[in-house]
């Protein structure tokens, strides 16, 4: 199938090399798993930047309050979104993200409780309206399922960079608006699905809520894409904002990590058994010595457990703590 439109210019070519040195940066730091309340505040920023956008009323306090179990006073719609936006994120690593029933499936979650056919495909015409003016007329009904069929094909496409492929996904799924509702949220949550597969600290960092904070531009440049018919400024402003999303982590987080933080994001990317050699390979900076007392220190603590003896043990993540 023909790839969806769009050019590589300066601007894109100038943010890939960026992002791509941010991201080798916040990895040889170890900054995703610095504090173990990262991931929760992440979740929580995100939820509440991406239902923001959509006209959310609730909190970042009243979310943290909602997973804490606590009653919440709010809209019952606003509080339901943020349990369905909630039961999503918690599974987002278990989807597939070329896979039509997945993107269903994580529909259906976010919009049960909120329009009538959550996880399928709308079957009538729509058209985004502003004021009195229509901004955007979505293709035909009958176009929608081939036209997601397509794009769902292109994610497969190995030759195209996880970056750019996550912002044609985002720009392109705008446009078709494959449902009724929930084209926004399902947009965000399927870019930040697409990044995970290869680049695993976008679990960790919130870039809805440069969205949300930078909203106007995120629908000037849906529109900008919608005129040319290809989607190369909405991947300019997209890229923008992961690299300066990137940035802010960085500048936040500067604290060096603690033997068991460093093993954990060790065990987070290998699976297999592995010896002293292999954990040193990862972490080529650190000696033999403090190599040994991280893997004593993970044995102690039940993250792993050791077989062999001496120079010839081998380690391999605890089973308990396997999904």
């Amino acid at each position: 199938m023909p790839k969806p439109p769009y050019e590589i210019t300066p601007e894109i070519l100038k943010y890939i090399t960026s992002i791509s040195e941010k991201i080798g940066e916040v990895n040889a730091r170890y900054l995703v798993r610095q504090d173990p309340t990262l991931r929760k505040q992440n979740q929580i920023k995100t939820i509440h930047a991406s239902l923001q956008i959509e006209g959310n009323t609730l909190s970042e306090d009243q979310i943290t309050a909602i997973i804490d179990n606590k009653h919440v006073v709010g809209p019952e719609k606003d509080i339901r979104e943020v349990l369905n936006a909630l039961e999503v994120y918690k599974n987002l690593k278990n989807h597939i993200y070329h896979s039509e029933k997945h993107f269903f499936h994580a529909h259906q979650q976010l919009m049960t409780g909120l329009i009538t056919s959550p996880g399928k495909y709308r079957t009538k015409g729509v058209g985004i309206v502003e004021g009195s003016k229509v901004k955007h007329l979505a293709p035909p009904y009958e176009q929608v399922k081939p036209q997601m069929a397509d794009l769902l094909r292109y994610l497969k496409d190995k030759t195209e960079l996880t970056l750019i492929k996550s912002c044609v996904f985002h720009y392109e799924l705008e446009f078709i608006h494959p449902f009724m509702d929930g084209n926004g949220r399902m947009g965000r949550l399927w870019q930040t699905l697409i990044l995970m597969s290869e680049y695993a600290l976008f679990e960790f960092l919130p870039f809805e809520t440069l969205i949300a904070k930078n909203q106007k531009e995120y629908y000037h440049a849906l529109s900008l894409s919608d005129k040319e018919g290809k989607s190369t400024r909405f991947i300019e402003f997209m890229l923008g904002i992961l690299d300066q999303s990137l940035a802010e982590l960085l500048e936040k987080r500067t604290q060096k990590p603690n033997e068991t933080q460093r093993l954990q994001l060790f065990l987070d990317n290998f699976d297999q058994t592995f010896s002293r050699k292999d954990y040193m390979r990862r972490y080529s900076e650190i000696s033999t010595a403090t190599a040994s007392r991280d893997l004593k220190n993970g044995v102690e603590k039940g993250l792993i457990e050791k077989f062999g003896d001496k120079k010839l043990s081998l380690y391999r993540k605890r089973r308990s703590m396997e999904n």
